[in-house]
């Protein structure tokens, strides 16, 4: 299966050029599935360290309004989207198929500093880190800043993963998100693949740094995104998966599993 990922430009709309732009790729690159970056539309909540419900209302509205254009695209589609919880959003991991739209996934990791205040925004609605299927490929997703919490790769691959899919709004900084793709893809023996949002427009905004990455089993950087070449296809080589789940490190077992504890 070819999986693509992207950079998409910070306060994206379904009819801007990046978005035509991407379509054209994605008919000229075929791939199955297509992972968006974090919360792709609209304005970036997290810049303001205080929860607006009128902010929230638009920012749910504007990804509501982008599902048809999401629909019409030629291949399935994983990304997140705001949706509304009791006193704060969640951030929602969905995969759509053939316009059927599935909730996978809640974040439950937080940032608080300047730039990223989701903890004053987010709060999780749906329990659970669990994999889901698409076609041949076992799926699981870590939304940005999960990725830093590994025992979840690893969980994952106790699930059957094959892949890790880490939809991210993250800075221009890229070296502790290749570290933790690359421990996440060695400890887990899935393919690690990540979108970004790209550029700020205000002092209050932080920096997205683009660069979407894929990093093979084996812990490899295989490819990466860039301004100018914002979208790029990867092959997902199932061999290569089941070749490093059976060999070190992912055969070690944990200290549960060798005391026989459930």
């Amino acid at each position: 299966m070819k999986i693509a990922i992207c950079e998409l430009p910070h306060r994206l709309a379904v009819g801007d050029r990046a978005w035509h732009d991407m379509e054209a790729e994605l008919i000229r690159q075929t791939p199955e599935l297509l992972l968006l970056n974090e919360m792709p539309f609209g304005e970036w909540l997290a810049a303001d360290d205080t929860y607006d419900p009128a902010a929230a209302a638009r920012s749910i509205e504007v990804h509501e309004a982008a599902l048809p254009a999401i629909q019409r695209l030629p291949c399935a589609v994983l990304g997140s989207r705001p949706v509304p919880g009791p006193g704060k959003l969640s951030n929602e991991a969905f995969l759509m198929v053939e316009g059927n739209y599935r909730p996978i996934h809640h974040k439950h990791y937080f940032p608080q500093e300047p730039g990223f205040h989701e903890d004053s925004w987010f709060a999780p609605q749906l329990g659970g880190f669990d994999a889901v299927n698409h076609g041949e490929l076992r799926i699981g997703v870590l939304l940005c800043t999960e990725l830093m919490f590994t025992e979840w790769a690893r969980a994952y691959r106790r699930q059957g993963a094959h892949v890790i899919v880490v939809p991210r709004a993250s800075g221009v900084s890229v070296h502790q998100w290749h570290a933790a793709a690359a421990m996440a893809a060695i400890s887990s023996g899935c393919y690690v693949l990540s979108s970004n949002r790209r550029g700020d427009s205000e002092p209050s905004m932080p920096h997205f740094g683009g660069r979407g990455f894929a990093f093979s089993p084996a812990g490899n950087l295989i490819a990466e995104t860039s301004a100018a070449t914002p979208l790029v296809t990867v092959d997902i080589d199932l061999q290569q998966v089941r070749e490093a789940q059976a060999n070190y490190p992912c055969y070690v077992k944990e200290l549960s599993e060798s005391r026989g504890e459930n």
